[in-house]
């Protein structure tokens, strides 16, 4: 069989992206972010990373995903739907969607990975690697120069007609496909995020200070909260979904179908007097496999203490 051109190549690297679950995929040609330069600096020099000093870490290949897998023509991003088909019960300490199954890290580069052995059947070999929130990558802007949407003003990526509620991914590769073109704005004069947002962490248009950030503040922020930074939670124990809850776009969100983001247990019945009572081991079943591992037991159970 003779081997596929780049039109055939990429048309089946669509079928297997539907084909394995994702909502979307496109593609952008390796080169550095110049325009991301300036931007990424700024946002430094603010002091609005907080804690995150990795984010001062490895900025060449930030900035040029040529730097860290050399030899790599394109960058493919995908999008990887989380959103529940369930709800938490209110008036408890709430978790962010996104972390009530299965690590999203493990989960969607599975995914990936059987998709690329599958793609390499018709393909060949194929030089590259995996990514999925895994390195410094900047996926939200990858994502936008490959078409996937455009970066809102919450900072995320928002698709039209899906919304927001999804995972990124990247294959960088010495795949050499034609790149997709970036789609426009479609936020327009809303203002439903920032407005939205109980601490004001929204400082402008698609930047953050996370320092404000409730997802910070129960995730990243490794020294203990103040007085101050408990008074911001607003009933948050890990992560936030206030800017996701509030966008029109996520009118569209349809809930996803994968059975390792599905919660373990009941814990999304419980209120703060249960959460109250969970121990390290019950965390440990019920949270080991999740992104909540990240925070680790003592952390979160900062946070749900700092909600009462």
């Amino acid at each position: 069989m003779p081997a596929p051109n780049a039109a055939e190549l990429k048309n089946h690297l669509h079928k297997l992206a539907l084909d394995y679950g994702f909502v979307a995929v496109g593609v952008a040609q390796v080169r550095k972010l110049q325009e991301e330069e300036q931007h990424l600096t700024d946002w430094l020099n603010q002091g609005y990373h907080g804690e995150m000093g990795y984010m001062e870490n490895h900025r060449d290949k930030r900035l040029h995903p040529g730097e860290l897998v050399p030899g790599a023509k394109t960058v493919i991003s995908f999008a990887y739907n989380y959103f529940p088909g369930s709800t938490q019960a209110p008036h408890s300490p709430a978790v962010a969607r996104y972390a009530w199954g299965g690590d999203y890290h493990r989960v969607v580069k599975d995914v990936l990975y059987d998709l690329v052995a599958e793609l390499e059947t018709v393909a060949g070999p194929i030089q590259g690697r995996v990514f999925t929130d895994s390195a410094p990558v900047m996926e939200r802007q990858w994502a936008a120069l490959s078409g996937l949407g455009w970066i809102g003003k919450n900072s995320l990526l928002l698709r039209k007609g899906v919304g927001s509620w999804f995972f990124l991914a990247e294959i960088i590769s010495d795949l050499d496909l034609e790149p997709d073109a970036p789609v426009t704005d479609h936020c327009g004069s809303c203002t439903a995020c920032i407005d939205a947002c109980p601490t004001q962490a929204i400082v402008q248009d698609g930047v953050v200070d996370a320092r404000k950030c409730i997802s910070y503040l129960t995730i990243e922020k490794k020294s203990p909260l103040t007085a101050g930074e408990n008074e911001m939670l607003n009933g948050w124990a890990f992560g936030c979904d206030i800017c996701q809850e509030v966008c029109p776009w996520n009118r569209f969100a349809e809930p996803h179908a994968q059975p390792r983001f599905e919660p373990a247990g009941d814990w999304l019945h419980w209120d703060h007097a249960r959460w109250l009572q969970l121990t390290e081991a019950e965390f440990g079943e019920l949270f080991g496999h999740t992104p909540l591992a990240r925070a680790g037991y003592g952390k979160f159970m900062e946070a749900v203490i700092g909600n009462r």
